[in-house]
C-alpha cells in the first residue's frame, strides 16, 4: 500500500506562501506607481478658445457701456390746474408746434368761479362808478359853498368900503363902521376855511377812488386768471417738436403736478451712457468718445457726469459731434467708448475675462509648437475694454487663453487639438 510523504505536502504549502507573497509585492508596487502618476492633460478643442499674442506698443485706454440716444431739448407738458381728460387730439409719434391742441380738459368747479369772477369785475365797476358821482357830487357841494362865501365876502368889503365914506361924512355912526369891517374880515377868515375844504374833499376824493380803482384791477386780475386756467384747459403743446410720450389717457383725473405727455426735439440728440461706477472715476468732461448706433460709429465729447450712482452704474452725457445718421430715434439702444489716456511703448494683450487693473491671475501659456498650454501667473496693469497691460510673466510674442478656464482649474496644463 501507499504511504503519503508529507514532505510534498510542506512543498506545496510553501510555494503558495511564496507565490501570494510575490503576488501581493507586485500589486502594491504597481498601485504606488500608479499612485503617484500625474493625472492626464484635458484635452481642449482650439477652436473653442480665445488665443492672443502679447503685443509691444500703443495702447488705447477705453472705458465702455451701454446707453441710448436721448433728446437735448424735451419739455413735460403739465396743466395749470386739476381737471378731467375729455379728449385727446394728438397721439405720440405726432409732429406738433408751439400751438397745436394736443387735449382737452373739463372742470366744472373752475367755470363756476369764471362766472364769480365776471360778476366781482362788474361788482367792481359799479362801486367805482357810484364812487365817482358821489364824490364829485360832495366836491360840488363844497365848492358851491365856498363860492357863496366868496360873493358874501366881497359883499361885504365893499358895504365896509361905502360905511367909510359915509362914516368920514358923519352919517353913520363909529360902531356900524366897525361892524361892516368885523363882518368883511369873518367872511375872508371862512373863505380861506372854504377853500381848504375843497382842497381836502379833492384829496380824499382821490384816494377813495384810487381804492375803488384797485378793487376793480384786483377784479380783473382774478378774472384773467381764472380766464387762463379755463383757456388752459385746452392743453397745448407749448414746444415745437415731436410728441414722444401721451402719460395719460380719457376719463383719467389730473392735478397741476402731474404730466401729461412728453414733447421733444428729434433731430437734436445726445447718447447717456451708463458707465460702471468703478470706471466712472476715470471719466472727465471734455474726453472723446466714440458711439457705435449699430449702423453708424459717430465721434462726441463728454459734457455732463452724472453726480449720482444708480443700480451701479453713472450716467455719462456723451454730444455727439458728428450728424446724426438717418433713422436715429429717441431712446435708441448704443454702445460708447471713452477714451480715457493713450500708453505709449507697453506689452499688452487681449482682455482676459476676470482681468482687473493692476491684480495678479492666472492664465495658460501656449507652448511653442502649439499643442499645449501650461498654468502661469500673469501680473497685469492698467486695463481698457479689450486690452490690459501686461506687468509681468509674459513677453512679447507670447501666446495665452484669454477664455474662462475656470472648468479646468484642477489642472496645470492643457492639451489643445
Amino acid at each position: 500500500m501507499d504511504v503519503p510523504r508529507e514532505s510534498a505536502k510542506r512543498n506545496r504549502i510553501i510555494r503558495r506562501t511564496v507565490f501570494g507573497i510575490l503576488t501581493l509585492v507586485v500589486v502594491g508596487g504597481v498601485t504606488a506607481a500608479l499612485s503617484r502618476l500625474e493625472p492626464a492633460a484635458p484635452a481642449i478643442d482650439r477652436d473653442m478658445v480665445w488665443i492672443d499674442s502679447v503685443k509691444r506698443g500703443d495702447m488705447l485706454r477705453e472705458v465702455r457701456g451701454p446707453g441710448s440716444l436721448v433728446p437735448v431739448d424735451i419739455r413735460w407738458i403739465a396743466p395749470d390746474t386739476n381737471g378731467r381728460v375729455e379728449k385727446i387730439l394728438v397721439r405720440p409719434g405726432t409732429p406738433v408746434t408751439k400751438d397745436t391742441l394736443i387735449m382737452e380738459l373739463s372742470n366744472p368747479e373752475l367755470e363756476l368761479s369764471l362766472e364769480d369772477a365776471q360778476l366781482q369785475l362788474k361788482s367792481a365797476e359799479s362801486q367805482l362808478t357810484s364812487k365817482k358821482v358821489e364824490l364829485e357830487n360832495q366836491l360840488l357841494n363844497l365848492e358851491s359853498a365856498a363860492a357863496q362865501v366868496e360873493a358874501n365876502l366881497a359883499e361885504a368889503k365893499l358895504k365896509a368900503k361905502a360905511d367909510e365914506e359915509l362914516a368920514k361924512d358923519g352919517l353913520i355912526s363909529e360902531l356900524q363902521l366897525q361892524l361892516s369891517q368885523v363882518r368883511a374880515e369873518e367872511l375872508a377868515k371862512l373863505k380861506v376855511i372854504e377853500e381848504k375844504r375843497v382842497k381836502v374833499q379833492k384829496q380824499l376824493s382821490q384816494t377813495q377812488l384810487e381804492v375803488a380803482a384797485a378793487q376793480v384791477d384786483q377784479a380783473k386780475a382774478y378774472l384773467a386768471l381764472k380766464e387762463k386756467q379755463v383757456e388752459s384747459l385746452n392743453v397745448h403743446a407749448g414746444f415745437e417738436g415731436v410728441l414722444e410720450q401721451m402719460l395719460v389717457e380719457e376719463g383719467h383725473q389730473v392735478t397741476s403736478v402731474t404730466n401729461l405727455a412728453k414733447v421733444s426735439d428729434p433731430t437734436k440728440l445726445k447718447a447717456v451712457l451708463r458707465i460702471d461706477q468703478n470706471l466712472a472715476r476715470e471719466v472727465k468732461i471734455g474726453l472723446t468718445a466714440k458711439i457705435d448706433l449699430r449702423s453708424s460709429v459717430l465721434n462726441g465729447h463728454v459734457t455732463r457726469i452724472d453726480p449720482a450712482v444708480q443700480e451701479g452704474t453713472v450716467d455719462v452725457d456723451v454730444f455727439l459731434d458728428d450728424p446724426l445718421p438717418d433713422g436715429a430715434r429717441p431712446d435708441q439702444t448704443l454702445d460708447g467708448n471713452i477714451l480715457i489716456e493713450q500708453l505709449s511703448d507697453v506689452l499688452h494683450v487681449g482682455r482676459p475675462v476676470f482681468g482687473q487693473s493692476n491684480a495678479s491671475i492666472q492664465l495658460f501659456k501656449v507652448s511653442a509648437d502649439g499643442m499645449t498650454a501650461n498654468r502661469i501667473r500673469v501680473q497685469i496693469g492698467r486695463v481698457s475694454v479689450n486690452t490690459v497691460e501686461i506687468v509681468d510673466g509674459l513677453l512679447e510674442g507670447d501666446r495665452v487663453v484669454l477664455t474662462d478656464m475656470s472648468e479646468w482649474d484642477e489642472f496645470d496644463k492643457v492639451r489643445l487639438r
